[in-house]
């Protein structure tokens, strides 16, 4: 579960890092105004399709993150579901009476302690 979550993870920062860093780059670089205009309206034509490949991969990770705790879910119903019925069949099962019961007596401290 950990390792889906991770490459999810991974590859939105790839994606936010790679568009921060074409951004810094562009705005960086020793460029005309109009040839960094260009490469900077190319990089917002983009944007949508990169916003939509991420919205793709962010998807796909919460599916599988979905499915694993509805699996997980239904294990830990299951497991509690039998510890329920052992604990049941437990307290239904005859337990042996002993045939002479126990003498307890019990004797007080004044009665021990003659001054």
């Amino acid at each position: 579960m950990s390792n889906n979550n991770n490459g999810g993870l991974f590859i939105a920062g790839a994606l936010i890092g790679g568009m921060l860093g074409t951004v810094t780059g562009l705005l960086l670089a020793p460029r005309s105004g109009r040839e960094t205009r260009r490469i900077l309206k190319k990089s917002a034509d983009a944007l949508p399709e990169m916003a939509e490949d991420l919205s793709s991969s962010v998807q796909l990770q919460a599916d599988r993150l979905s499915e694993s705790a509805q699996k997980n879910w239904q294990e830990t119903l299951n497991r509690l579901s039998e510890a329920v019925t052992a604990g049941i069949e437990a307290t239904q099962m005859e337990v042996p009476v002993s045939e002479s019961p126990r003498d307890i007596t019990v004797q007080s401290r004044s009665s021990n302690n003659n001054l």
